[in-house]
């Protein structure tokens, strides 16, 4: 007999358990160096900006030149993971965003050129998360997503305070040589240590164990998930749903403060509340804060559904505390008038932003979970536009405000609080694609 039966087919599955650690382990490290990148400009931005005569306007300028390389390929990221496989789309986007990423420096002198090493940055990062989303809706079991996605977000949040913490005390164009190498690097372990194995799509609505039983008992039980899966979809069905939009309009509303804090937190705290570049590390607190609850959120979430509550429960409750507290702590935030009940306040709202990831950022592998990589890159691209205007916005509204920035932080306050309304109303966890 063809060794296609119930053994083969059981040893396979054993191979993919001992495996998504693994992945998960390699992709965290990846968002680590990924995070990393994108919050090297806005520190190094302080000194570049003297140095080279930069304008607020042209500040603006180079700080979106990311997001608009993130959202030109941001889609393309999703689908060229099914098509290619995760393994080879997030070699090619870790080596470009690194590649970028270390010539920046040496671009420095020409504005056009550094504003294309910016675009290039964002399209190797647009390609990698959507490539990830997909590796672990194939390789995590559905148990395991949260913590899975609480360590993903956490060492991103790592990253950026390793960043946050070295960059200040470097001479700039040190931070950019050595993330860069960090991410070649991780490259070459990532081409020699992970394999990709066949597909498994039985992971993504059971765990291994109930495989195990039914593998056992002589069962297949999955035909009717993998036609859905093999079934074509039209690209029209990934914007047909409300359930897809709520994901879509939390995601827009989380990212809208989160850029503006991570492009123009230390240009606020120093050129407004007057921060020396020793008070300029504490913007590391908030990504510290980040992580924790991140990994906090992710085990806490998946001790909810252990305990028998719903995922979409879950999902609604995490997204709600990852909303609405980040919400309310801008607004303070914004009144603040001190270095230190600033930091307090948006170290807070970074720490409760975590809870997303738990929230709608998980959502996707259960109304999605052959597609997750498409449907997060269609949320993350439409998440993308508030960094390709946040740059000029931010930069116009203080200028026609008199150098005030408390418009900047009432409209983002008030962008999370929709988020959370929409979501909590218009949210699904059933399987829709």
């Amino acid at each position: 007999a063809p060794a296609t039966g119930t053994g083969a087919g059981f040893q396979q599955q054993q191979l993919s358990i001992s495996s998504w650690k693994l992945t998960v382990a390699l992709c965290s490290l990846a968002n680590f160096i990924n995070s990393a990148d994108r919050v090297i400009m806005p520190i190094t931005i302080i000194q570049m900006a003297d140095a080279y005569k930069w304008s607020l306007h042209d500040q603006g300028v180079i700080l979106s030149a990311f997001s608009v390389g993130y959202l030109a390929s941001m889609l393309a990221g999703g689908s060229a993971a099914r098509q290619y496989g995760g393994k080879l789309v997030l070699t090619v986007a870790v080596f470009l965003w690194s590649l970028s990423t270390f010539l920046a420096p040496l671009c420095a002198n020409w504005f056009g050129a550094l504003v294309l090493c910016r675009v290039l940055l964002g399209i190797g990062e647009g390609l990698g998360l959507p490539s990830i989303f997909h590796l672990f809706a194939l390789r995590v079991p559905a148990e395991m997503r949260s913590t899975a996605f609480g360590y993903l977000v956490a060492f991103g949040s790592a990253g950026q305070t390793i960043a946050a913490l070295a960059c200040p005390h470097l001479p700039w164009q040190l931070s950019f040589y050595s993330f860069g190498c960090a991410g070649l690097l991780w490259s070459l372990v990532w081409l020699l240590l992970y394999r990709e194995a066949a597909a498994v799509p039985p992971l993504q609505q059971r765990s291994f164990q109930q495989l195990a039983e039914q593998q056992s008992a002589g069962e297949s039980g999955l035909n009717g998930f993998e036609s859905k899966q093999a079934s074509s979809v039209r690209w029209t069905e990934f914007i047909s749903h409300w359930p897809l939009w709520a994901i879509y309009i939390a995601h827009f509303t989380m990212n809208w403060s989160n850029y503006i804090i991570m492009n123009w937190l230390p240009t606020y705290l120093s050129k407004t509340l007057g921060a020396d570049k020793n008070q300029i590390m504490f913007t590391a607190v908030p990504y510290i804060l980040n992580s924790f609850v991140g990994i906090g959120a992710g085990y806490f979430s998946d001790a909810l559904i252990r305990e028998r509550w719903t995922a979409l429960s879950v999902r609604r409750l995490m997204t709600f505390v990852g909303l609405v507290g980040p919400g309310v702590l801008i607004l303070l935030f914004a009144g603040s008038s001190s270095i230190a009940l600033a930091v307090l306040f948006i170290s807070l709202s970074m720490g409760l932003s975590a809870c997303n990831s738990s929230g709608h950022l998980a959502n996707h592998a259960e109304v999605a979970p052959g597609h997750a990589g498409i449907t997060f890159a269609v949320s993350n691209a439409l998440a993308t536009i508030p960094g390709v205007l946040c740059g000029p916005l931010t930069a116009e509204l203080v200028t026609k405000s008199g150098g005030r920035w408390f418009p900047v932080y009432i409209l983002a306050g008030l962008m999370n609080l929709v988020g959370a309304v929409v979501y909590v109303s218009q949210s699904s966890a059933t399987q829709l694609l």
